[in-house]
């Protein structure tokens, strides 16, 4: 138990160093994340992402394809053919809700800056595409039908404006390097703040978006000045709003490590892997259902198992999954992308009272088993079978009442030690796919501390 111990106190001494996002960042210290917004935002754990948009005629990635696998002139013009007939904001909605995710978030606005709505600031929308008209509007009145929260996907850079001074692809462009700006690219910088701010403030006052996720930060035409302030000003607009840590400057590579109250955002987003435990950040991995983020014919999709294992390793690490789908061209979405969804949402189904509204651990998460847990519960999910015996170390003078699996409600042996307690498990296991236990504790299982199995 010796080792047991230290590795605890390192992990409570990593925590202890660290500050909290304070949401509009050093230059709006007054201005703090929304905290009940960001409870019903983490207790909602699942989430669905689409990326989507005329690229998809192509089957290629969603803007990082313009200039290299198609064409600039080419991939610029696709607009003019994209006509997805078959667009039923009623079955997206519906297959996000079938797979157990309580809220949907779709990207109004990518790197290649086409708007999927009516905007009055631009003519290079929906609104000018074959299909005549823009889709987030029936998306967000459905996702209210369905109750499902409806947010926005937002890139902060824009490779099709003119005033928008990064130029991609570029043989000098860099993401992370700083750049001095003279005063003509400043001043083309805040003609096209004025238009993001302009077509942020029709996502959050006419489609009424409870979040918005940014992307696209990292080119050094933006700066930490800037998030700050689009931060503070998107606040003004709804106070209530939630705010990726993308709008600044605060993220470092994909592994989103980098955590400290200078910069503004109210959550974390580790990308296309699962964050690390921490349940002192609020954080979201976003992951793809495949390969690609847009839709691509014959992508490699992950299977069943794997998402779930997916969706359990990122909440019992404490953090939500925002898992991408990529509808086709003609608006739907892709039937086994949708089959998966589906044996996904059967599970939660009977499993969900240990997703949604948990909180991860205390114990930490491991390729065998993670935990989530709410009130007096801790619930185990078994990733493999652990054999006959599960032996758990537990906070002396905690007392587990009862282990049942919560499937099917069997009661299952107990034997507590000094240690902790060892559970019996009988030879063949509910569940194939993630087995979960439920174990009622005498007291409330989030004052247990963290534990390393």
């Amino acid at each position: 138990m010796k080792h047991f111990y230290w590795t605890l106190l390192l992990v409570l001494v990593s925590f202890s160093g660290q500050a909290q996002y304070s949401g509009g960042g050093d230059l709006n210290p007054d201005l703090l994340t929304n905290q009940e917004a960001l409870k019903d935002f983490l207790d909602m754990r699942f989430g669905m992402f689409i990326h989507w948009g005329p690229v998809a005629l192509k089957g290629e990635e969603i803007s990082w394809s313009r200039g290299r696998e198609i064409p600039k002139d080419i991939y610029d013009r696709l607009y003019l053919e994209f006509n997805p007939e078959l667009f039923s904001a009623k079955e997206w909605v519906g297959a996000a809700r079938a797979a157990g995710m309580k809220y949907l978030i779709i990207t109004s606005r990518h790197h290649d800056g086409f708007s999927l709505w009516d905007s009055d600031f631009t003519d290079y929308d929906m609104a000018a595409t074959p299909y005549g008209k823009g889709i987030l509007k029936e998306l967000a009145e459905e996702c209210k039908k369905q109750g499902i929260k409806f947010g926005t996907y937002y890139s902060i850079c824009d490779w099709y404006r003119e005033d928008y001074p990064v130029v991609y692809p570029s043989d000098d462009y860099t993401f992370h390097e700083p750049k001095e700006m003279d005063a003509a690219t400043l001043a083309r910088m805040d003609h096209y703040i004025t238009f993001m701010k302009n077509q942020l403030k029709e996502l959050v006052e006419d489609y009424n978006t409870f979040l918005l996720w940014f992307d696209g930060e990292w080119e050094w035409a933006w700066t930490h000045e800037m998030g700050t302030d689009l931060y503070a000003y998107l606040r003004g607009l709804n106070d209530e709003l939630l705010i990726n840590n993308r709008v600044d400057k605060g993220r470092i590579g994909m592994e989103d490590k980098n955590r400290t109250a200078r910069f503004a955002g109210d959550f974390a987003t580790p990308e296309q892997q699962i964050g690390a435990f921490d349940n002192k950040f609020a954080w979201e991995t976003c992951m793809t259902i495949g390969k690609q983020w847009a839709w691509k014919p014959n992508d490699e999709l992950k299977s069943t198992k794997e998402c779930i294992h997916t969706l359990l390793q990122t909440v019992g690490g404490d953090g939500n999954l925002l898992f991408n789908v990529g509808p086709m061209p003609d608006g739907r979405i892709e039937q086994r992308q949708v089959d998966i969804l589906t044996q996904m949402g059967q599970w939660l189904s009977i499993n969900g009272e240990a997703v949604y509204g948990t909180r991860g651990g205390p114990y930490l998460p491991s390729e065998q088993l993670v935990s989530t847990h709410k009130g007096n519960k801790i619930y185990l999910h078994l990733l493999k079978t652990p054999g006959k015996k599960l032996k758990l170390p537990m906070d002396k003078g905690v007392t587990v009442k009862s282990a049942s699996f919560l499937q099917d409600n069997t009661s299952l042996e107990l034997i507590p030690d000094d240690e902790g307690i060892t559970i019996i498990l009988p030879k063949q296991l509910p569940d194939k796919i993630a087995t979960v236990i439920e174990l009622t504790l005498d007291s409330p299982a989030s004052e247990i501390s963290l534990i390393t199995l």
